[in-house]
């Protein structure tokens, strides 16, 4: 497990937008005119509120959307279908829940043609690499919620992918759990280094684990300030470094930065009830 090679990984949106379809038939716009830089094994969290085209950024990373305007480029090539080396962390479970863990975390291998038992010895190491040694031959419902989750990353990183795309990953998890993980995923990402992109509601993690925080505004979304985050690596336990000085003075900076949006977003909610009571 070596760190990424320099160039691989980076991914750059230039001004992006990203329209859909919704059920009434009327066009949405989740995001407009984005312009992003993920430099090749950097950590970069995106924060927002609810609605604001978050998870859409990752979806266009992946190439599972294409942009309705702008690039997408991933390692200096334009996306145009699904991104080869990157792999997705998913909010709920992604497992499938006939297979035990292990063959779940073999699938990535199997898939790109890895023989069965070559596969499934490099499963093996994996579950053992996040602690599941005695666990490979459970089924995911048997396993808790960050039981799970180690899972998930074990089959995310198995196949060494230059690009980490991880939308609100822990947001189940109660906080202790959360910041168990929080801590395994930095100590697993520093063993290879592949560029992430991470979406949360949680500022203390966004600026625990990442080296850039990015904020979006309320939608239709587009980049409203990028905060660099100075904490020295290693960083130790992420619940611990949330009472450095310096870790306060970013966290006020960057909610300064992100209340507003949040605020905004709540009035419209408010605001779209409100019709929607008076209209019952």
């Amino acid at each position: 497990m070596t760190p990424r090679s320099e160039g691989l990984g980076g991914v750059e949106l230039v001004n992006v937008t990203k329209r859909f379809v919704t059920p009434t038939g009327a066009a949405m716009t989740a995001i407009r005119d984005i312009n992003l830089t993920v430099e090749p094994g950097q950590f970069c969290a995106i924060v927002g509120p609810t609605g604001c085209g978050k998870s859409t950024t990752l979806t266009l990373a992946a190439g599972l959307e294409m942009p309705s305007a702008g690039t997408v480029k991933v390692s200096g090539k334009l996306v145009d279908g699904i991104t080869k080396g990157a792999s997705f962390v998913f909010q709920t479970d992604a497992l499938l829940p006939w297979k035990p863990v292990v063959d779940n975390v073999a699938l990535g291998p199997l898939f790109k043609g890895v023989a069965k038992k070559e596969s499934l010895a490099k499963a093996m190491d994996w579950l053992q690499t996040v602690g599941l040694s005695g666990f490979e031959h459970h089924y995911p419902h048997q396993l808790s919620g960050g039981m799970r989750k180690r899972v998930s990353l074990a089959a995310a990183l198995i196949n060494n992918p230059s690009i980490l795309l991880m939308d609100e990953p822990f947001s189940a998890l109660d906080v202790q759990t959360r910041a168990i993980m929080a801590n395994e995923l930095l100590t697993l990402w520093d063993r290879q280094r592949p560029s992430v992109i991470f979406v949360t509601h949680d500022l203390e993690e966004a600026i625990g684990l990442a080296d850039k925080v990015v904020v979006i505004t309320a939608g239709p979304g587009t980049v409203k300030a990028v905060f660099d985050i100075d904490l020295p690596r290693p960083r130790g336990a992420v619940q611990d470094i949330r009472f450095d000085k310096r870790f306060l003075e970013l966290y006020q900076q960057i909610w300064g930065a992100l209340r507003e949006e949040v605020e905004q977003t709540y009035s419209r909610s408010a605001i779209a009830a409100k019709a929607i009571g008076g209209r019952g």
